[in-house]
Parts: C-alpha cells; sequence; structure tokens
C-alpha cells in the first residue's frame, strides 16, 4: 500500500488574525477554522496536513528548510512576505518539493503591490479569491499532483 501524502500547511504573517482582520477582504473564518478544515479534507483523501503559523520570517525559512525530510509537498498563503521575501522563495525552492501558493483575496484585483510574487514562479500552481475555499481547492490540486508523481514511476 503506497504511504499516505504529507503536506506542509504554510501561514505566514498576519494570517493568525483571520476572523477579525480585515472581514470585508479577509471573510470571517479564522485560522483555526481553517486548519480544521484541511485536516478533515486531507482525511478524507488518505493524507496528513501539519499547519505552521509565523509572523516572522526565519521562523518560516527554518519550518520550510526541514519539510524535505517529513512532507511530500507544500500548500503556502505567504501573506505579506509574498511580495517581499526573496527569502522565502529560495527555501521554497531550496526544498526541491512541489508548492501550491494560495491567497484569500485576488490580490490581481487589489494594491498594485500585491500583483507581484517571489513565490509564483517557482509554485506548480496558484489559488486566489476564493477566500478559505482556496486552501481546499489547493490541497486538492497538490494531492493530485503528488498522485499523479506517484503514477508516473516506473
Amino acid at each position: 500500500m503506497p504511504k499516505m501524502p504529507r503536506v506542509l500547511v504554510v501561514h505566514g504573517p498576519n494570517l493568525n488574525l483571520l476572523g477579525s482582520r480585515e472581514p470585508h477582504v479577509y471573510g470571517t473564518t479564522t485560522l483555526d477554522e481553517i486548519d480544521s478544515r484541511l485536516a478533515s479534507a486531507a482525511r478524507e483523501a488518505g493524507a496528513n496536513v501539519d499547519c505552521f503559523q509565523s509572523n516572522h520570517e526565519g521562523a518560516l525559512v527554518d519550518r520550510i528548510q526541514e519539510s524535505p525530510a517529513s512532507f511530500d509537498g507544500i500548500l503556502i498563503n505567504p501573506g505579506a512576505y509574498t511580495h517581499t521575501s526573496v527569502a522565502l522563495r529560495d527555501a521554497l525552492a531550496a526544498t526541491s518539493l512541489p508548492v501550491v501558493e494560495v491567497h484569500l483575496s485576488n490580490v490581481h484585483a487589489r494594491e498594485e503591490f500585491r500583483r507581484h510574487s517571489f513565490v509564483s514562479p517557482i509554485a506548480i500552481a496558484v489559488v486566489c479569491g476564493f477566500g478559505w475555499r482556496g486552501y481546499l481547492l489547493g490541497l486538492e490540486g497538490l494531492l493530485a499532483h503528488l498522485r499523479d508523481r506517484v503514477a508516473a514511476k516506473p
């Protein structure tokens, strides 16, 4: 029997404030609710997720650097670091793991500075604008990618 895929879910700065932070932009769903929904969806799909949030760039980089030992892919909402962090981008690229980038809002319909991502060029996909559901869509796509990759191996 093939092993269960394991996905690291990384939440960047200020996402711990979901539910109360600018609900007209980010909705009223909390980060704990998102993590719970991701865990349920992963279980139903025969996978595991481990969720991690930090407001500190170095903590995010450290967690990402550790991920190849335990995970098969990364689902990440880099928050504001999307637009500013080469360090985060380099850590993700160094893992050689497939990465899916997620944003709650449609970053392309917002301020100009939000339209540039250091992560997108190394991600296999980007999901934005679907609120908390974007995480589930990203997870579904990442798990399908992982399973397709395993099926393609001789």
